[in-house]
């Protein structure tokens, strides 16, 4: 085996927070930025950049982690960015959960300056990126994932590759749009259940029985009880919604279009910061 690469990571949030200390716990040198510099700092044995331009040069692997376009093209296009501390042996991944107009966007600036380029976001919530079990949504040259699946065992169970890049930002926002729709059918579904005068437990867990799945089991456990801390704010799911509504263009999407509409109303009532499950609290 080769020396172990050095990682770099670019937004310090849920996710890349628990991407940095599984790096760091297996041994990686690892380089952070994030716009609050105090997320840095807390990381032992990280090394704290200015910017996202100094994590680029001094790491092998750069995983950006933002919330958004506007925060990814930031970091990635600046004068201070990414793409100013990129040279051709750098392997740089986009890991937030972006538009795939902006994710197209980023690999074609990466291609034309000959850098490797993934779009691989994340899911598995704020447990899998804690325990280093977070499952990658991938879309690249699946060669060059193959090289570097090692590295990735640091803070992934699993890897899944679905085609040119792109096709990871894709996946996921097909993903993030069943499993909200899911969500806030098992909300309307309890309701039901309550309203008949049922067994509230029983019918809880008849459901994890079937339909079963994560999703249903997130929405059993925390239909009374939210999440602390949050897993995945009312803020980012509305954000990622509204990307898959995007990537729809003109196809007709009513169910989508419902639960976005749910999402968006539950923003507008102040639950911006809450976990997306209280999108079944009312």
């Amino acid at each position: 085996m080769g020396l172990m690469k050095k990682i770099g990571i670019v937004g310090l949030g849920i996710m890349g927070h628990g991407m940095a200390v599984n790096f760091l716990k297996n041994g990686y040198e690892l380089y952070a930025w994030n716009r609050s510099s105090q997320k840095a700092k807390d990381l032992e044995g990280a090394t704290p950049c200015k910017t996202p331009k100094e994590v680029a040069q001094n790491a092998d692997i750069i995983f950006e982690v933002t919330a958004n376009d506007e925060s990814s093209r930031q970091v990635w296009t600046a004068d201070d960015g990414i793409l100013a501390g990129a040279n051709d042996g750098k392997t740089l991944i986009a890991s937030a959960t972006l538009s795939a107009k902006w994710t197209d966007e980023l690999a074609k600036l990466c291609e034309s300056k000959g850098l490797t380029f993934f779009d691989m976001p994340l899911t598995g919530g704020r447990i899998a990126a804690e325990s280093g079990n977070l499952t990658m949504l991938v879309g690249g040259d699946e060669a060059k994932l193959n090289e570097l699946k090692p590295t990735l065992d640091a803070i992934a169970g699993r890897v899944f590759h679905f085609g040119p890049a792109g096709h990871g930002t894709r996946y996921k926002l097909l993903l993030n749009m069943l499993q909200a729709i899911h969500m806030v059918g098992y909300g309307e579904i309890m309701k039901m259940a309550e309203a008949a005068g049922m067994d509230i437990g029983k019918v809880s867990a008849g459901l994890q029985d079937r339909p079963g799945g994560a999703i249903t089991t997130i929405a059993k456990d925390s239909y009374h009880n939210q999440p602390d801390p949050i897993t995945f704010s009312v803020e980012w799911i509305t954000k990622d919604l509204g990307y898959a509504k995007q990537l729809a263009d003109s196809l007709d999407t009513p169910l989508l279009d419902d639960v976005l509409a749910k999402y968006r109303a539950a923003m507008d009532s102040g639950k911006a910061q809450t976990d997306w499950t209280n999108i079944n609290e009312g």
